[in-house]
C-alpha cells in the first residue's frame, strides 16, 4: 500500500492544437480531462498498474465533485477531506511535437483546521503502508512546513515517507529528513542554491543530501533520464522516446514506478529502472493519461552505475 497526500489537487484539462500563437483564436483538434495534482497522479499510475494505493486530498466546490467522480471512474481509492474552497482547474495546451504550455490556478485557501484534517487523514490511512508520499505545490493558506510536519509525524510512527515538491515547502521537508526525495533538475538546483549543468554536478548535489540524512535521492532529468543516489552508490537510467505526446505527469509516473519497485523488494537501481519505464511510457500518452501494463510494452530503459558525469544536461 502506498498512500499519497496531494494538498492542492486539480482537474487537468488537456487541449490539443496544431500550434500555439499568442493572442489568436485556436481550434482544438481534441482534448481530455483527468484528475490531477502530483500525488493524485502517483496514485493513478499505481492503480493503473494494479498496485494498492489511496489518495488523500481536499475536495470542495463543483470541481471537487467532478474530481471524485473522475477518481472513481479511474478506480483510484481516495479519502476526501471537505474544504470550503474550490478545487482548481489546470489547463495544458499540447502541440504535436510534445511542447506543453500549462496554466495552473492557485487552488483553494485552506484553513488551519482543514490542513490538520488532511494530515490526520493521511496518518489514519497510512497505517501499515509501505510508503507515504507528500506531493506537489501547496494551496493558499497552507503553511510552508506542511510537508515537514508530515515527515516528522510519519517518522514518529515508524513509517517511511517520500516528498516531491519545490520551493520553501520542499526545503523545509528536506530539513525534516524524509526517507526519499524526488526533485527534478530545476528543483534540485533551487534546493542547493546553485546551477547543476552536468550529470556530475547533479550527482554531487544528491550525495550532499544523502550525507545530510536523506536515504534516497532520485532526480528526474527529463530527456536525460533519471539519477538515483544512496549512501555509497548511484545509478543512472534513461529511456529514449522518439515521438513524445505529452510530458504532463511523467515525473509523477516515474516516482510511482520507483516507489512501487522499492515496496515490492527491488533494489534501488532496479526500482529506478521501473520508474524510468513508467515515466517514459507516460510521455507517449496524450494529456496526463497514466500508463497501463500494455503501455509499457516496447519501453526499454538502459541502466548504468558509471554514467558520463561530464554529460551536459538539457
Amino acid at each position: 500500500m502506498i498512500v499519497t497526500l496531494t494538498p492542492n489537487p486539480s482537474i487537468d484539462r488537456a487541449v490539443f492544437i496544431d500550434a500555439l500563437h499568442r493572442g489568436e483564436v485556436h481550434r482544438s483538434t481534441g482534448g481530455r480531462i483527468d484528475p490531477g495534482g502530483k500525488g493524485v497522479n502517483v496514485s493513478r499510475a499505481l492503480a493503473a498498474q494494479g498496485a494498492t494505493t489511496t489518495a488523500v486530498l481536499p475536495v470542495g466546490g463543483p470541481e471537487g465533485h467532478l474530481l471524485q467522480d473522475l477518481l472513481d471512474a479511474a478506480g483510484v481509492a481516495h479519502a476526501s477531506v471537505p474544504v470550503r474552497g474550490t478545487v482548481r482547474m489546470n489547463i495544458s495546451v499540447l502541440e504535436p511535437d510534445g511542447t506543453t504550455t500549462k496554466l495552473n490556478e492557485p487552488g483553494p485557501d485552506l484553513s488551519p483546521s482543514e490542513v490538520e484534517a488532511l494530515v490526520e487523514t493521511t496518518l489514519e490511512r497510512s497505517a501499515g503502508a509501505e510508503w507515504v508520499v507528500g506531493c506537489g505545490s501547496l494551496p493558499p493558506g497552507a503553511p510552508a512546513d506542511l510537508y515537514a510536519v508530515l515527515v516528522a509525524r510519519v517518522r514518529g510512527r515508524g513509517g517511511r515517507i517520500a516528498i516531491d515538491s519545490s520551493g520553501a515547502p520542499f526545503a523545509a521537508a528536506v530539513a525534516a529528513k524524509p526517507h526519499l526525495i524526488k526533485p527534478n533538475h530545476e528543483e534540485l538546483a533551487e534546493l542547493v542554491d546553485h546551477d547543476l549543468p552536468t550529470l556530475g554536478h547533479v550527482r554531487d548535489a544528491a550525495r550532499e543530501l544523502v550525507a545530510g540524512g536523506i536515504e534516497v535521492v532520485a532526480v528526474s532529468l527529463g530527456g536525460d533520464g533519471a539519477l538515483l543516489v544512496t549512501d555509497g552508490a548511484s545509478a543512472h537510467a534513461r529511456a529514449t522516446i522518439t515521438a513524445p505526446l505529452s510530458t504532463v505527469g511523467a515525473g509523477d509516473c516515474m516516482l510511482a514506478g520507483l516507489l512501487h519497485g522499492l515496496s515490492t523488494g527491488l533494489d534501488p537501481a532496479d526500482a529506478l529502472m521501473t520508474g524510468v519505464r513508467w515515466g517514459a511510457a507516460a510521455v507517449t500518452l496524450p494529456g496526463s493519461r497514466v500508463p497501463t501494463p500494455d503501455d509499457l510494452d516496447g519501453i526499454r530503459a538502459e541502466l548504468t552505475h558509471e554514467p558520463d558525469l561530464d554529460r551536459v544536461l538539457t
